[in-house]
């Protein structure tokens, strides 16, 4: 019987709380399916399963603050498990009769029923469903939205539904129902519904002293999220007239962007102390500066290639596959460090431990201050349209604080670029055991000899603070001279 514990999402991460479980006792999970979020000091982490099985006895309860380490739920081995989604229907030949070989499909037999594990009332049926193909978390974010699997199509192979296709099953139902929505005033929580929170509105719940089956709920089928335990636990709760208003305005002010882009139901976005981040920053940051000894460089890069290049690919792509420059000094970042690994790895127990790939850490300023440092993974291996789209996807959930798994990845070397707030140059601070970070300023059009005469050329402000324990100043000038001469050919990236 295998262990599901509270992962380490960060080289700072000491412990978690876990916000909501996506699966129940009896579920079966395979490698990769996501099984719960988890709350770090600075977002929520969709954790995934790294084994198959199924879930056993859950062993922490939502709300609960627990070290890193700590087992979270067992999973058992099956006996039978059931094919991994994306599988498809057996088949076999059979001879046919003189007219050649005669193709049969055969439905995968089900699974050996596995004794019933109690588990507690919920609103829906979490288990598989006769001709529905879905994981759990699916299931899940379909049960809280009100949609019925068996209505939706499923755009994965084998008819498998995916969190897009329910996405778009509740943007067609805000859709449908948004004109009544305005006309009438938000209806209470269905019956059978009552009590119906995120993790982290319970756990608020019970800080405020607030009765969560009395607090009527904003969220999807009448959930109660956190701002309405907040409303809830308010002087102005009091009067019934203050609540009315506060139930009214509710679905509006409460909505998160990604809620009126129709991304589908998802856990209340905790509330993250911007003292408690700015701490662990402060942590991070002086521990750094006090046992790394930071050496630092800097070069001017010509930019008027990588720019043409850009503006001749954009101008026949669609506007959401543009690419910016941020995306290739990324890319060109990563390639730099592949081709030094002197630069791309972890400073551990007094020795340099390079990397086999290079996991590429991204500075993301916080909306309500601070930084977080999402990971893109194999980031030397993506061109740069494939890095546009991993650049603007780590960026939307780290400034949402809500990211995945992959997106905790240790980094192998960071980039800080802060070049479109218009800075010449930044010089960043590294994060430890990483022995590297790169920084940019803004692409300008600076004076420049050109041919023996004064010409203008776009150029950018590259730097690199770099661990003087792991390399002296001469690899630090190779890796900023292979990311000049990548970036001086970007049709090879």
């Amino acid at each position: 019987m295998g262990e599901f514990r509270m992962p380490s999402l960060g080289a700072d991460m000491t412990e978690g709380t876990l916000l909501v479980w996506m699966v129940h006792p009896g579920d079966t999970v395979h490698t990769g399916d996501v099984v719960a979020e988890v709350d770090t000091t600075k977002a929520a982490i969709e954790v995934e399963c790294f084994e198959d099985g199924v879930i056993g006895e859950i062993l922490v309860d939502e709300g609960v603050t627990v070290p890193v380490g700590t087992p979270l739920a067992t999973i058992e081995p099956a006996r039978t498990l059931p094919p991994r989604p994306e599988d498809v229907a057996a088949q076999r030949v059979s001879p046919g009769n003189g007219s050649g070989p005669k193709l049969v499909v055969e439905s995968p037999k089900p699974a050996a029923a596995a004794p019933e594990t109690p588990r507690a009332p919920v609103a829906h049926d979490h288990t598989p469903q006769t001709g529905i193909r879905a994981t759990p978390l699916v299931r899940k974010l379909a049960a809280e939205a009100g949609i019925d699997l068996g209505e939706v199509h499923g755009s994965a192979p084998g008819g498998r539904i995916v969190r897009a296709d329910v996405e778009h099953a509740v943007e067609r139902q805000q859709t449908e129902t948004s004109a009544t929505a305005m006309a009438a005033p938000r209806p209470s929580p269905r019956a059978g519904r009552a009590g119906r929170a995120s993790g982290y509105a319970r756990r608020l719940a019970r800080e405020l002293g607030v009765d969560v089956s009395a607090v009527v709920g904003s969220g999807p089928g009448g959930a109660v999220r956190a701002s309405d335990v907040r409303a809830a636990a308010s002087p102005a709760a009091a009067s019934p007239a203050a609540a009315s208003e506060t139930v009214t305005a509710a679905p509006e002010s409460v909505r998160k962007p990604a809620d009126l882009a129709g991304a589908g139901p998802v856990a209340e976005v905790p509330h993250h102390d911007p003292v408690q981040v700015r701490k662990l920053i402060a942590a991070a940051m002086e521990r750094s500066k006090r046992t790394v000894p930071h050496y630092y460089l800097s070069s001017t890069i010509d930019m008027d290639a990588a720019l043409r290049w850009l503006r001749e690919f954009n101008r026949g792509a669609r506007v959401t596959a543009r690419i910016l420059p941020a995306a290739l000094l990324l890319v060109a970042t990563a390639r730099a460090a592949k081709a030094v690994p002197d630069l791309n790895g972890h400073w551990i127990d007094d020795e340099f431990r390079p990397a086999a790939d290079v996991h590429l850490g991204v500075v993301v300023s916080m909306r309500g201050g601070g930084i977080i440092v999402p990971t893109i993974p194999d980031a030397d291996r993506l061109v740069p349209a494939d890095m546009m789209a991993a650049l603007r996807g780590v960026a939307e959930r780290a400034r949402a604080v809500r990211l995945r798994a992959a997106d905790a990845t240790p980094a192998t070397i960071t980039v800080t670029n802060l070049g479109d707030l218009g800075v010449d140059s930044v010089y960043g601070v590294i994060a430890a055991p990483q022995v590297a970070i790169a920084g940019f300023g803004a692409v300008t059009e600076r004076p420049c000899a050109i041919d023996g005469l004064l010409g203008v050329r776009a150029q950018v402000t590259a730097t690199l603070s770099a661990d003087h324990r792991a390399t002296d100043g001469a690899i630090g000038a190779r890796f900023l001279h292979a990311l000049s001469d990548l970036l001086q050919h970007p049709e090879e990236l």
